[in-house]
């Protein structure tokens, strides 16, 4: 994910959690103009990293109460993930009975703010036939009809397929203000493969050769299962673990994905009894994509669920590129 020069086009971040996307389109070369995010400690990780971002937090960074006409005219992209609890199996899946849902919120700014182009993801489940009618009403129909009028794909993406050593698959919907664009618009390609010696595309590492773990004949060399965020549950948690299946993958591999510690050191200080490698806060960064550079709270809970609330920064800054390809055709 190097960093690319200057391409002339603004980007606005909605629900911006730790900089997962706001970095991706920073690393493409889009000039940051603003990010909104409700969380007051993940509004806080965005501006230590970045001081000279506009970030507005806590009650200013709710989407739901913005006035988005003063952006209109000033945004190329706006580009967020709504929360996926309301679509995710750990959050219930209730959809427009959740009070988190923010797709009519999002549709909104977009129609208010009327960039180029935008981009919004979420968790799979929500393409899926369950909520083919919530798409098609909440989502598709606000932003099809009516001025502008937007070209919208929808498609999901793995995150192995970018070089990220984890399990986790995303879907996108991306709309363009003009059908040029839109029809220039490629869906970004995989650049590398997991488990295919045949294949010509990079490979993708195991959770074990990432972590710098050495080959152990009594564990095996996967992917990480999906990184949990604990931030919405009903406790907060320094567990990145997901499901019992998740922990049994987990363990298949050796590494243990409860009790995450600020730092390597007090990692190594409070092994757990099976023997397996604990993990610091930057580890589990790695596994979602962030450089080294980008720093998180010293609290750990508050770290990992921003962690594994974000879009690995590869994977957004895929499509953050194809975007920008497709607007300049």
């Amino acid at each position: 994910m190097p960093q690319l020069p200057a391409n002339g086009l603004r980007a606005l971040s909605l629900y911006s959690g730790g900089g997962g996307l706001d970095l991706s389109f920073e690393r493409a070369g889009y000039e940051h103009v603003a990010s909104y995010e409700i969380l007051g400690h993940a509004a806080e990780t965005l501006a230590r990293n970045r001081p000279n971002w506009k970030v507005f937090g806590s009650e200013a960074g709710d989407v739901k109460g913005v006035d988005w006409t003063s952006w209109k005219g000033k945004v190329d992209v706006l580009h967020g993930g709504p929360p996926c609890q309301p679509f995710s199996n750990a959050g219930r899946q209730e959809g427009h009975l959740d009070p988190r849902d923010c797709w009519p919120a999002t549709a909104a700014a977009i129609k208010a703010v009327q960039p180029n182009a935008f981009i919004a993801e979420n968790v799979p489940a929500l393409a899926g036939t369950k909520f083919s009618s919530y798409v098609q009403e909440i989502i598709l129909t606000p932003l099809t009809a009516g001025r502008p009028r937007y070209h919208v794909r929808q498609f999901i993406l793995e995150a192995r397929d970018f070089g990220i050593p984890q399990v986790r698959r995303r879907v996108f919907f991306v709309g363009f203000k003009t059908k040029r664009a839109a029809e220039a618009f490629e869906v970004p390609e995989p650049t590398h493969a997991w488990n295919e010696p045949t294949s010509n595309l990079l490979p993708t590492m195991s959770l074990r050769e990432a972590l710098g773990l050495p080959k152990d004949n009594r564990y095996v060399e996967g992917l990480s299962p999906t990184i949990r965020s604990g931030l919405t549950g009903p406790r907060h948690t320094t567990s990145v673990n997901n499901s019992a299946s998740s922990a049994r993958t987990w363990a298949s591999m050796g590494v243990w994905p409860n009790g995450v510690a600020v730092d390597r050191t007090a990692a190594s200080g409070f092994p757990p009894d099976s023997g397996a490698f604990r993990m610091s806060v930057a580890d589990v960064a790695l596994i979602q994509g962030f450089p080294e550079s980008w720093t998180w709270p010293r609290a750990v809970y508050q770290a990992v669920g921003q962690i594994g609330n974000a879009v690995p920064p590869p994977l957004g800054w895929r499509v953050a590129r194809a975007v920008a390809a497709a607007l300049k055709a």
